[in-house]
């Protein structure tokens, strides 16, 4: 599945290709903006890819005989007050967000690496009352944002018209040295970073914080080390690095006091936090005291170790 995901811009442009000079061989005389064909064709190619290709590779792959529009269709509406009322708060939560966060970005002068720390929070705000009602709806929340995603991100990096620019301008507001010139990736990070514990503790509730860590050490502990040690930072953990003690120490004790808050919410899972006290500081201090020394893909790395130490 990862290879596949991985391959598919490069399945995807030999395709628009192909289906480019076919369009000039059947209709020579068309004489339109080569940017304005090509996103047409793209846009052709991706909605045959969603509703043909990839309903019979599921099908090939996993025997799965429904078409998955449908399943989707089916699943949300089980329950379709608590679906749809989650939709409801995350499409108002995110629109308010993105609209007052560009605008941040335009007009403060906040380090990009702080702005960016917005979308840690509302990934806290998103992901943390989804998690505790609707765990499995947020699963297939995940599966879904990643291929918007990866779909936005083609659309800007081939500048397709007409979002391709303006997809661009308001990423490269929140870029930083950790993005390529070309690959924009700290979104997928992110993205990924909350998700894959989610993801690696399906079936199993013996370890009720665990689906959390990617929630608690980026949305929270991440974050209230970098502002902390922004704003109040004197005691840097090297003479070359930005990173300070007293950011680590403020993102450790965060963590810590989101798990008390979290604990009693997860009564049901039989949990004993007088049991586990030990073992659940000694795994948020060293995940703490691993996002001082990473610089590169933090997002993804710190959460799966911090994951593993929880179900130590």
């Amino acid at each position: 599945m990862t290879i596949g995901l991985l391959l598919l811009p490069i399945f995807s442009n030999s395709i628009l290709q192909v289906l480019e000079h076919l369009t000039f061989f059947l209709y020579p005389g068309v004489r339109a903006d080569s940017g304005t064909r090509r996103s047409f064709v793209f846009y052709v190619a991706s909605a045959v890819f969603l509703v043909g290709v990839v309903p019979s590779w599921m099908d090939v792959v996993q025997n799965f005989q429904m078409h998955p529009f449908l399943w989707v269709f089916n699943f949300v509406f089980s329950e379709p007050s608590k679906s749809l009322s989650l939709c409801i708060y995350w499409l108002v939560l995110i629109c308010a967000s993105v609209v007052r966060f560009y605008k941040i970005s335009k007009h403060s002068k906040l380090e990009r690496i702080l702005l960016r720390k917005y979308y840690h929070l509302l990934a806290v705000l998103m992901f943390i009352p989804a998690l505790i009602f609707q765990p499995r709806f947020l699963d297939l929340a995940f599966g879904v944002a990643f291929a918007v995603f990866m779909l936005v991100e083609i659309i800007r990096v081939w500048r397709v018209w007409p979002l391709g620019q303006l997809v661009h301008q308001f990423m490269n507001a929140f870029t930083d040295h950790r993005d390529s010139d070309l690959l924009i990736v700290s979104h997928f990070s992110l993205l990924l970073g909350c998700a894959l514990p989610i993801w690696l503790s399906f079936g199993f509730n013996d370890r009720p914080l665990a689906p959390f860590a990617g929630i608690l050490s980026l949305g929270i502990g991440d974050t209230m080390a970098s502002l902390v040690g922004h704003k109040y930072g004197v005691l840097r953990w090297s003479k070359t690095g930005k990173k300070t003690i007293e950011g680590t120490a403020a993102g450790i004790t965060s963590v810590l006091a989101a798990c008390s808050v979290l604990l009693p919410l997860l009564a049901t899972t039989g949990y004993l936090l007088s049991k586990n006290l030990f073992s659940l500081i000694l795994a948020v201090t060293l995940s703490g005291l691993l996002e001082a020394y990473t610089a590169q893909l933090d997002n993804a790395f710190i959460p799966l170790m911090f994951y593993s130490l929880l179900c130590l």
